[in-house]
């Protein structure tokens, strides 16, 4: 399975919630297994329901649609010439 641009991105914010959530947790539990199990659970929940909203700006059907539209937007470099 090849991963796509959207698989990556929900994959990087899953981890970024992932190491929001689990150091703390570790430190507060003092180390409790269960504990870090449940953050790594917490983290992933945020990421999983983004993805399932089809009308999610970063990764719903809408995403590829803000895609489109800000590449229109931005604005061409000229290359300078003497």
């Amino acid at each position: 399975m090849k991963l796509t641009k959207e698989h990556t991105a929900i994959l990087k914010s899953a981890l970024r919630h992932f190491v929001l959530v689990a150091i703390p947790v570790w430190e507060v539990s003092g180390g409790d297994v269960k504990a870090f199990a449940w953050g790594l659970v917490a983290a992933i929940v945020g990421p999983a329901i983004r993805a399932v909203d089809k009308n999610d700006p970063a990764f719903g059907k809408l995403a590829d649609v803000v895609e489109t539209e800000l590449a229109k937007k931005k604005p061409a470099i000229k290359k300078k010439t003497k």
